[in-house]
């Protein structure tokens, strides 16, 4: 008789885990857009699981208001609110200046050459014009001033709000102005954390999150009519 311990748990967990972290990852890309059916059928076959565990994750999913399980209609995502982002942005501005403060007092010189290697390719992008790279580069620079800052307590409520938040940067395309006002503010971060200037660097941090909650705010309150 098989003992007990040969059953898989672990397997399954990972498994679970991971397409909880990849179906999160298409919606918050913009990959499954709001209002959108869940497409479950060409997912199972692209991702390469049964549907019992693409559910399980679609489950979770909708308990953190990623999407809304209707009956007999299967999944759809979830709309992105002005509330939902009045709620999220200002929590999130307070965590995001305190990971600076934080950040300015423990970095490390290999963390820090990191971010100013980020910040090199972050340009890079901006000057090529491709948004998609200049995202992705951005969000490894503010989670590596995340890690810089060494408080895991904070890392655990920045992430539980961060993908709200990244959410909102793929329902509005930012101008040419505004990009370029985002890259100033990422070279004032870059200054700050450099000089360890705790208290501008959780300034500049608040006020360019502002900037992105503006342009979400603007375009939602466009989409409405309001």
């Amino acid at each position: 008789m098989n003992s007990i311990s040969a059953v898989p748990t672990v397997e399954r967990r990972s498994l679970h885990h991971e397409l909880v972290d990849r179906l999160q990852s298409l919606i918050v890309d913009g990959v499954l857009r709001a209002g959108e059916k869940v497409p479950e059928k060409a997912l199972c076959e692209r991702l390469g699981v049964s549907r019992t565990p693409l559910r399980e994750a679609l489950k979770v999913l909708a308990s953190e208001g990623y999407i809304t399980l209707i009956p007999n209609r299967g999944a759809v995502v979830s709309d992105v609110t002005l509330a939902d982002l009045e709620e999220a942005f200002p929590v999130m501005g307070a965590l995001e200046a305190l990971s600076g403060e934080l950040a300015c007092a423990n970095i490390t010189e290999r963390e820090l050459s990191d971010i100013v290697r980020l910040h090199a390719e972050m340009l890079q992008h901006h000057a090529a014009g491709d948004l998609s790279a200049y995202f992705r580069c951005n969000q490894v620079i503010h989670e590596s001033i995340l890690a810089a800052a060494h408080n895991s307590t904070l890392s655990a409520h920045y992430r539980t709000l961060a993908t709200r938040v990244r959410r909102a940067r793929y329902i509005a395309s930012m101008t040419a102005s505004q990009w370029a006002q985002a890259v100033a503010e990422h070279e004032a971060m870059l200054g700050a954390l450099e000089a360890r200037d705790g208290a501008q660097l959780a300034a500049i941090l608040k006020q360019h999150l502002a900037g992105k909650f503006e342009i979400a705010r603007q375009w939602l309150r466009s989409q409405s009519g309001t």
